[in-house]
């Protein structure tokens, strides 16, 4: 099997620490990557320059993995991640939730769900100002294009993937034209797809059934905001946003990455989670084709975390993010 070049963003914070450990468990595995490695450091180069370096790469090599990259809140330089995700038009967010052992809360049943984000519009969109002072406006960009294009890659996943429901979040009893909108496309392309069950259901209805009923849902279909959240809380239902994976979806190029921030106030001290960015990295050898190395790296964290004895402090353990790589390792 020929080598895959690879884009590896190593991000800042606790960047740094977690690619290190998932790099040295791919390089440990049968997995064939070489690794381009991408440094950034906003607080000492332009976003623009970083965004610019990342942008060629993966165009470059197609695909890429990130890790966390700080962004201000309230001032400063706008959030690097998001203007990537635009300059590339990856307009899907696939973030996976599965039970892992041992972790999440005692009244958790089974939790194997998928989120499909749209990515590039709504509030994220940052189009935003100030009236003298009085009151800020943000702007919910909806269209046509964008909604289309995020249900019909929600429905074909939920084929490819054997899943058998998609499910539309929305707030469309308040935001009657832009959630409306969001809907009406949900709906036309699931006439599409009449093997795969379709259902809707309000965004705040939503997070209550997913704390009651997470077995219920399948694959979430959602716009900007509404995936973002959802997504962190389904996190909440197998250990917390340190084990949770994600990736980010274009017609030509891919980026996985973490769903954790950057954590700069761990960083350095070697007691950082590697298993949200590992296991996105599970993801993107799946999208290889390198479904063996996949597998073996799954197992082997399925096992630590089953003895229970090398866990990180947000996983209440007292282990090294080193420990804890080690561990992975010795498993493979």
């Amino acid at each position: 099997m020929a080598s895959e070049t690879v884009s590896f963003i190593t991000g800042d914070g606790i960047g740094p620490e977690i690619s290190r450990a998932v790099r040295k468990i791919i390089d440990a595995s049968s997995g064939e990557i070489e690794w381009e490695i991408i440094e950034t450091n906003p607080k000492e180069e332009p976003g623009e320059e970083i965004i610019e370096r990342m942008v060629e790469s993966v165009r470059k090599n197609s695909v890429g993995i990130k890790g966390p990259i700080t962004t201000p809140i309230g001032s400063g330089y706008s959030s690097l991640t998001v203007a990537t995700r635009k300059k590339l038009n990856l307009y899907a967010n696939v973030r996976p939730v599965t039970k892992l052992p041992g972790l999440g809360p005692d009244l958790q049943k089974e939790v194997d769900l998928v989120t499909v984000r749209e990515n590039t519009e709504g509030l994220y969109s940052g189009v935003e100002h100030t009236v003298k002072d009085k009151y800020a406006e943000s702007v919910k960009l909806t269209t046509v294009e964008g909604s289309s294009r995020v249900a019909r890659f929600a429905f074909e996943y939920a084929k490819n993937e054997g899943r058998s429901k998609v499910t539309a979040v929305h707030k469309a009893n308040i935001l009657k034209q832009s959630d409306g909108l969001f809907l009406d496309c949900a709906r036309e392309v699931a006439e599409d797809y009449p093997r795969i069950e379709f259902d809707e259901k309000i965004v705040d209805n939503m997070a209550m059934q997913l704390l009651l009923r997470p077995e219920d849902f399948d694959v979430l279909l959602a716009p900007n905001l509404y995936g973002d959240i959802l997504s962190d809380l389904s996190a909440g239902l197998i250990g917390g946003l340190g084990v949770a994976p994600g990736g980010n979806f274009g017609d030509d190029q891919v980026i996985f990455e973490a769903v954790h921030g950057s954590a700069p106030d761990i960083a350095g001290q070697n007691v950082a989670n590697p298993l949200g960015l590992l296991r996105s990295a599970i993801m993107m050898l799946n999208y290889l084709d390198q479904d063996g190395a996949a597998a073996e790296i799954d197992s082997a964290i399925r096992e630590v975390l089953s003895v229970g004895n090398v866990l990180t402090p947000d996983l209440g353990g007292n282990a090294s993010t080193t420990e804890l790589t080690d561990a992975i390792i010795s498993h493979l």
